[in-house]
């Protein structure tokens, strides 16, 4: 069939043709916005799930919600080498600007960006062993204004954070709407950020202030938020993201085909549910690799086999191959065990995925080593986004079907 009319969107972060499967995600959000506006107390959210399974997707969505409620938004994605400070300060300032046209009295908003540009700026505290700021982490923003004192501006973030998101709140009051901070990857914050977030947060929600924050992140990301402040867990509204079940999966490929007048038959829906798993991202892949190699509507299942190989390759490299490439020799070596521990625990608990937590003993056992040898490739990894620890002494990969992909790889 014609390749440019080829309607799946396999990307990272790029919406599909058809979001099958998060209706009651947004419906949340919409109940939040909602409240929010007739002043009712809401929690943030935040959203957590494997990588493919359109966390980053969904955080798009819900900003554009959020904008269609007439919101100011800022997004943010959390990167492990860089401060909350910077990324945060240009977030609100987009949220603001948004707001800015819809406020009656500008001397306000002048007042607030003096504040946000003094936050911005400002640094840490000097002290023993301190260093300077790097270049790229002085940001000089675009405000006009000059920096205000006294406010946000004490070089400790936790303190400067909770300031500077009740002053945003209150020019959103002054609208009478809201502000929404998006912040993707969000697990990679530093602990100091995290718990900063954290307490502006329980500041905002005991004031009833029209803030929220909706972060999105791996599955260990609500331990993250608990290590920073014991609260956190009663603090957010968390969800749980994961692969579509058998319908939204269909709708995801047979809905964007049917605008385009072409059918899938019944036996080519099964295999390709049974070659994704249902995460969409994997649902994208091959059925973008499917419609470029079916000759003619209706899709059969003999397309699907013909067009498999493809999509896996092009996962391979992409999708998996980036990422093993990252580890180090010594990573590698862990990854290669658990993945082969993974199938006999998926094999046991009955996973169709086949990518089990494993116990870290089971590993260090399998590798004939001790345990904390092993920290710092497990500590590497985990850093790198690749495992994670849902509970104590187990690890997980982050990426679905990658002990799947692992076991087909040579030593």
């Amino acid at each position: 069939m014609d390749p440019v009319r080829n309607p799946y969107a396999p990307g990272a972060g790029q919406r599909p043709p058809e979001l099958a499967g998060r209706g009651r995600e947004l419906d949340v959000f919409d109940v939040v916005l909602e409240r929010i506006a007739r002043g009712r107390p809401e929690r943030s959210l935040m959203l957590t799930g494997l990588r493919g399974v359109g966390k980053t997707v969904l955080l798009n969505t819900l900003r554009s919600e959020a904008i269609n409620h007439l919101w100011g938004t800022g997004k943010i994605e959390a990167r492990p080498d860089q401060s909350l400070r910077r990324p945060v300060a240009a977030a609100l300032h987009m949220a603001v600007r948004e707001l800015a046209p819809r406020h009656r009295a500008p001397d306000r908003i002048d007042g607030f960006l003096g504040v946000l540009k003094a936050f911005a700026q400002r640094s840490a505290p000097a002290g023993r062993g301190a260093t300077a700021p790097k270049l790229r982490d002085r940001w000089q923003p675009g405000i006009d204004v000059p920096a205000s004192s006294g406010r946000a501006d004490s070089g400790d973030i936790e303190i400067d954070l909770v300031e500077l998101l009740t002053d945003a709140a209150a020019v959103a009051t002054d609208v009478g709407t809201g502000i929404a901070i998006f912040i993707d990857e969000m697990q990679d914050l530093g602990a100091e950020d995290v718990s900063a977030l954290c307490a502006a947060c329980h500041e905002l929600s005991q004031l009833g202030a029209p803030l929220i924050v909706v972060g999105a992140g791996l599955p260990h990301l609500p331990a993250v938020l608990s290590a920073a402040k014991s609260y956190s867990e009663r603090l957010f509204r968390y969800q749980r993201i994961d692969r579509l079940d058998r319908i939204a999966a269909d709708q995801a490929l047979c809905a964007p085909a049917e605008r385009e007048e072409v059918e899938y038959e019944q036996k080519a829906l099964d295999l390709l549910y049974e070659k994704s798993g249902g995460y969409p991202y994997f649902v994208q892949a091959y059925g973008k690799a499917t419609w470029d190699h079916a000759p003619r509507s209706p899709i059969t299942a003999a397309d699907v086999r013909v067009a498999a190989p493809e999509a896996e390759a092009e996962l391979a490299v992409g999708f998996f191959g980036s990422r093993f490439e990252r580890a180090t020799p010594a990573e590698r070596e862990y990854m290669r065990a658990m993945a082969s521990l993974s199938l006999i625990e998926g094999e046991e608990s009955g996973r169709d995925d086949m990518d089990a937590a494993v116990p870290t003993a089971e590993i260090a056992r399998s590798l004939g080593r001790k345990p904390a040898s092993l920290s710092p490739a497990r500590d590497a990894l985990i850093k790198k986004g690749l495992i994670y620890s849902g509970e104590r002494g187990t690890v997980a990969f982050t990426v679905p079907h990658f002990g799947r992909y692992l076991r087909t790889q040579p030593a």
